[in-house]
């Protein structure tokens, strides 16, 4: 029963750390596509399921919720995936003409299969630009894994905004969803405008910017985390001073009458003026076998005791500590240094004759969610800390130019502003199947080592 709850419990933090992470990271992304008004259909907590509590904003149409698969988050941009179908402007005009269609329906009037009319509508919601309707009977259900088979024309206001592009909508004169709204434009303008809300839609810098913002978040709530612990919490920082900190319960100290606050004056006639001095002298006297003896003041008073130890045995007195608080100034230098050793670090993936030395050093889910445990059980300043490191991490592995991280898109956005063509579709696949095969590798490199360390 023990080892169960030990279990739960370390998943239990190492689950809040990481979900709440890489939530902020997905709200890094959230808010920069927001800014450049760009449609954002969900923002959740967890992974997407089936399951979970959910609200739509009144003001931009984004939907907020929670999943119980609470292994990270993720934000829907509208216009994230390159595919594109040759039907979506037709099929995003009879739609909207209609109020509704069905994909059967769609694909008879426009003679085109029902696979292709299926696609044309998955882009077209995945913009934000048609609503699915779905029906529970036959298996449709929203964040399910079926797609629907009918399709609604989004509440449009006269100038053809929807909610989703927020201050822009007007909900004086927009219709409701189903209701047939005739485009005041040729199909292909129509679908034109539609991709300029979306991220496709915009050009190389917002693009960018709306990739590394979430890396950027990261960073940033790391460096505001370390500040604010060691500028107003404060850490306990050794003193390198012979008074004793603390003593081991059951211990030879405790033993022999040492207590906490007591000073040490000599150890086996070696004055002791540092703890320095008192982990040396009690070292060279364990060396030596034989019973030594320990001045020290107690209570106000000048005691002296003697005391044996085996060669494997401790005294079980610990250093004192004093809570220091540096001013923001020092704080920001410290939080930088850690970002930089972060960084450091992982440039060494890329140095073959440090890669594996890096990756043995590394944690996955597993290692994290040991520390995440430990250190939530020293309390909130230890575990606040590391958060923020393993912050600094996230948001720098995102950078790392593998698909499917952030960087990997990024690489391929440089490539097209480079080139001045888009990368092929097959070619971006093809690019994100091997990230992806090397990204599952590297992980289950690092979870067998933290399996063999933590577990085994």
């Amino acid at each position: 029963m023990q080892a169960l709850i030990s279990f739960v419990t370390t998943a239990f933090w190492g689950l809040v750390l990481l979900s709440a992470l890489v939530f902020v990271h997905e709200g890094g992304h959230y808010l920069a596509a927001r800014a450049f008004g760009v449609r954002v259909t969900e923002y959740f907590l967890g992974l997407p399921c089936r399951w979970r509590l959910s609200f739509v904003s009144k003001r931009n149409g984004t939907r907020f919720g929670v999943t119980p698969l609470l292994l990270g988050g993720y934000a829907m941009i509208c216009g994230m995936d390159p595919a594109t179908s040759e039907y979506a402007a037709a099929v995003l005009g009879l739609v909207h003409r209609r109020g509704s269609c069905t994909v059967g329906e769609l694909a008879e009037e426009l003679g085109i299969t029902e696979d292709e009319a299926l696609d044309a509508c998955i882009q077209l919601a995945e913009w934000g630009s048609v609503a699915p309707v779905y029906d529970p009977e036959q298996g449709e259900y929203e964040g399910g894994s079926r797609y629907a088979t009918t399709y609604a024309a989004m509440p449009r206001d006269a100038h053809g905004a929807t909610l989703l592009d927020g201050r822009h909508f007007d909900r004086a004169s927009a219709t409701v969803q189903d209701e047939p709204w005739d485009p005041p434009m040729s199909d292909e303008e129509f679908l034109a405008a539609e991709r300029s809300r979306t991220n496709m839609g915009k050009g190389f810098f917002p693009r960018v910017i709306m990739l590394v913002a979430g890396i950027f978040v990261n960073l940033l709530s790391g460096f505001v985390l370390i500040m604010s612990i060691y500028s107003l919490v404060g850490i306990d920082v050794a003193q390198n001073v012979n008074v004793i900190g603390g003593v081991e319960a059951g211990s030879v100290a405790e033993e022999a009458g040492i207590a906490p606050g007591d000073t040490v004056y000599s150890i086996d006639g070696t004055e002791t003026e540092t703890w320095e001095d008192i982990v040396n002298a009690i070292a060279r006297a364990r060396e030596d076998g034989e019973p030594f003896e320990v001045v020290f003041r107690h209570d106000g008073e000048r005691e002296q005791v003697e005391v044996a130890l085996d060669p494997d045995e401790a005294l079980g007195v610990s250093v004192s500590y004093e809570r220091v608080r540096l001013n923001p100034i020092d704080s920001a230098r410290l939080s930088w240094s850690y970002i930089a050793e972060t960084a450091r670090g992982i440039a060494q993936l890329f140095n073959p004759a440090q890669t594996l030395q890096m990756l043995d050093s590394s944690t996955s889910v597993v290692g994290i969610s040991v520390m995440s445990a430990q250190a939530a059980a020293a309390g909130p300043t230890t575990f606040l800390t590391l958060a923020a490191l393993i912050s600094f991490s996230l948001g720098l592995m995102n950078l790392l130019p593998i698909p499917p991280l952030d960087g990997g898109k990024l690489l391929i956005e440089i490539i097209q502003a480079i080139t001045r063509r888009e990368v092929p579709l097959r070619a971006q696949t093809i690019i994100s199947y091997v990230g992806v095969a090397l990204f599952i590798a590297l992980f289950v490199y690092v979870l067998r080592n933290d399996i063999i360390r933590f577990i085994i």
